[in-house]
């Protein structure tokens, strides 16, 4: 027994005394505190999941994202061939297909008006948007088709217009065309392989060579809105109260101004930077329907700080953190033979692990900055009053608790400057690596005694 009890004491001695062990020993202690971090992780994306439900059940009752489609003509004709049977006779067949055209010129104006909806404790941005729809169509030319002028149907031509969630349509739509008022109709008429939306039947509205429109269209909508530019010359101009605008999609404004009354934006879309024709048959809509939505432009409702994604962000330097501040733990223990604990080393991780929770708990309810500040001060404070024990030094635990302070600060400056995160890191990681380099160049890493 003695013998055994020597063993465990020699084993014991040896890890207090090396430091490549107790480096060694610390790193495990790192590990551990990954499953904790792991738990947090998992209860961040587990809020933001439920922030995305709640988010959904009020777009399915205001309304989704819009994105406006249209308008476009579209004119059914006969379409004829022929077969050879199996007496290799030839047989005329035929069916009703339809031509597609887009207009010469396309004006888009409009006016959002946005304002937030709670669902629990969860904001949703929504907006209320007036359209103002007018251009003008050429007479569809079939020529280069070789189609039969008798077998064009004009008088079931319609002119259909795209949206993606029509139930939130407000208003009552006319079309004007050429000076006349039509009423629209739900869905896509006889295209059917068309968009969802509204339609209008022209009947023997198709009569010269130019046709002018316009349309008014109220409706709601949230997380953004986006519009396919189907013009020669397409010219979108929005105006809005939001003042935290992602612009998105095929082009960026040329040119808009963001202030403290909300964003202009005006877009400017020749059709020579499409990908798709002004006209083509219907068995073509499915590669140019791909092209058209991957045209389109507008915008999100950027909320000004997504406190999910800011805390998804901070959890990603959860162990930098954890090893700067163990390393500033073990800096005293073999520069002033302060010998600290496992489970003191343990307590100290475990609060800045807490640091997450406190974090995301709080932004739920104050906004991610003040939540910052109250939760990194509380952790700060934490470990200060605990390291003047440990430390057996106040002087000791002001180090810690100020190189904890610049841990913090250091973060929450990543977290805002997106775009130079990885330069500030690096440079941060450098001053960082030089003055532990600086603290211990004078160790003698050899030695048998580390305390």
């Amino acid at each position: 027994m003695d013998y055994i009890e020597n063993m465990k004491g020699s084993v014991k001695g040896v890890i207090n005394k090396s430091y490549f062990l107790k480096i060694l020993y610390i790193g495990l202690l790192v590990l551990i505190l990954q499953i904790p971090v792991s738990m947090i992780q998992s209860t961040i994306w587990e809020r933001q999941t439920t922030r995305d439900s709640a988010v959904k059940e009020v777009m399915d009752k205001w309304g989704g994202q819009q994105s406006l489609t249209g308008p476009f003509l579209i004119v059914p004709f006969v379409e004829r061939w022929t077969i050879q049977s199996s007496e290799n006779k030839p047989v005329a067949r035929s069916r009703i297909s339809h031509a597609v055209f887009l207009p010469e010129n396309l004006q888009i104006t409009g006016q959002m008006d946005s304002s937030v909806r709670h669902r629990g404790i969860f904001e949703v941005p929504v907006y209320s948007i007036s359209l103002d729809v007018d251009g003008g169509f050429l007479r569809p030319d079939f020529s280069s088709w070789g189609i039969d002028a008798k077998d064009i149907l004009w008088e079931r031509a319609q002119v259909s217009v795209g949206l993606s969630d029509v139930q939130s349509i407000t208003n009552n739509m006319k079309l004007i065309w050429n000076e006349e008022e039509l009423s629209f109709s739900p869905g896509a008429g006889d295209f059917r392989e068309g968009i969802a939306g509204v339609h209008v039947t022209l009947g023997d509205k198709i009569i010269g060579e130019t046709f002018s429109f316009s349309m008014a269209l109220e409706a709601n909508g949230s997380i953004g809105a986006f519009f396919a530019p189907l013009g020669k010359e397409t010219h979108i101009e929005l105006t809005s109260d939001w003042k935290d605008p992602s612009f998105q999609g095929g082009w960026l404004p040329s040119n808009h101004t963001i202030d403290d009354s909300g964003f202009k934006a005006n877009w400017e879309i020749p059709f020579l930077g499409r990908n798709y024709p002004q006209k083509w048959k219907a068995e073509s809509w499915q590669t140019v329907g791909a092209a058209i939505e991957a045209s389109k432009s507008g915008f999100e409702l950027l909320a000004v700080v997504d406190h999910y994604r800011m805390s998804i962000r901070s959890v990603k330097y959860e162990i930098l953190f954890l090893v700067l501040t163990f390393a500033t733990l073990w800096l005293f223990e073999i520069i002033a033979g302060i010998k600290v604990h496992a489970m003191q080393y343990l307590l100290v991780g475990a609060g800045m692990c807490l640091f997450y929770l406190l974090e995301l708990s709080l932004a739920e309810h104050i906004g991610f900055v003040p939540a910052y500040i109250i939760a990194s001060t509380a952790i700060t404070l934490l470990i200060f009053t605990y390291c003047i024990a440990v430390l057996k030094s106040g002087a000791r635990a002001t180090i810690v608790g100020a190189v904890i302070i610049g841990l913090y600060g250091f973060l929450y400056v990543l977290l805002q400057l997106q775009d130079y995160a990885l330069l500030l890191g690096s440079i941060g990681l450098f001053i960082i690596l030089a003055a532990i380099m600086f603290l211990t160049r004078k160790i003698d890493w050899y030695g048998a005694k580390g305390d």
